[in-house]
């Protein structure tokens, strides 16, 4: 039997009609979002790691930040919350492979067996600068914007410390380092919709007092930037509903 192959018009348009219908599917959303909590008992996002370092992110939504980086070409990428370093490996990798210039990542405290790994690849290591201090301290801001100085090709990932007001302060300050064009993606505001931090690791953020709060009030007081919702609906498994955000071109 003969079957007829899509032309790649024929097939993005699938993808997208389909991507919407499941986004529409509030029983599979939910399971989705079940999953996660469920999941997480076991510590799921730790299992993923970059060139054998820990990531702490969904592969979901590490190829949503690829084909975030892979469409907007971001010169430099900066991100809050160093942690294992996988991360920063991560997204050096992409900006190699698309000619970016340089990974930020911003930790108040990153062990030297961190910085050793990070320093272990090469011409990748090249590229990635890492800054101690917390990220919300206005001096640290004004480092990383030096080492960036007048380009906004920048993607901003923020995803360290995630109360409200913390996250707030990031959006408020990291967001003007983001052009037309290009990506602030808010980590973690999955915590909106579950039920209280699981047991196993408790934290100082839940329901009322999250990313996904801070967002909120960031979107209402800033029109410079929208969700990207065609990116949210092709995931069905992400930690940052609602957080992939672009800004506008005006």
């Amino acid at each position: 039997m003969n079957r007829k192959l899509l032309t790649r018009e024929e097939f993005e348009a699938l993808r997208r009609e389909s991507a919407a219908a499941m986004a529409q599917d509030a029983a599979l959303q939910r399971k989705a979002a079940d999953l996660i909590v469920e999941a997480d008992r076991y510590y799921w996002i730790h299992q993923t790691t970059w060139l054998g370092a820990p990531v702490l992110q969904l592969p979901q939504d590490m190829f949503a930040v690829q084909e975030i980086v892979f469409r907007s070409r971001p010169r430099f990428i900066v991100e809050t919350g160093v942690a294992w370093g996988g991360s920063l490996l991560f997204h050096a990798t992409l900006l190699s492979a698309l000619g970016g210039e340089r990974v930020i990542g911003i930790d108040i405290h990153t062990p030297e067996h961190v910085h050793r790994t990070l320093r272990s690849f090469g011409p990748l290591s090249d590229r990635i600068a890492v800054v101690e201090g917390s990220s919300t301290d206005q001096a640290v801001f004004d480092r990383v914007r030096a080492m960036i100085g007048d380009c906004r090709d920048v993607l901003v990932i923020l995803d360290s410390f995630h109360t409200h007001e913390h996250v707030l302060q990031e959006l408020r300050l990291y967001s003007s380092l983001v052009g037309e064009g290009h990506y602030l993606v808010c980590c973690d505001t999955h915590v909106e919709y579950i039920p209280e931090i699981v047991s196993n690791r408790p934290r100082p953020w839940g329901k009322g007092n999250n990313p996904k709060t801070a967002l909120d009030a960031f979107l209402n007081e800033n029109d410079r930037f929208e969700i990207d919702r065609d990116i949210e609906r092709k995931l069905l498994l992400t930690l940052h509903p609602g957080g992939y955000l672009r800004c506008r071109t005006r």
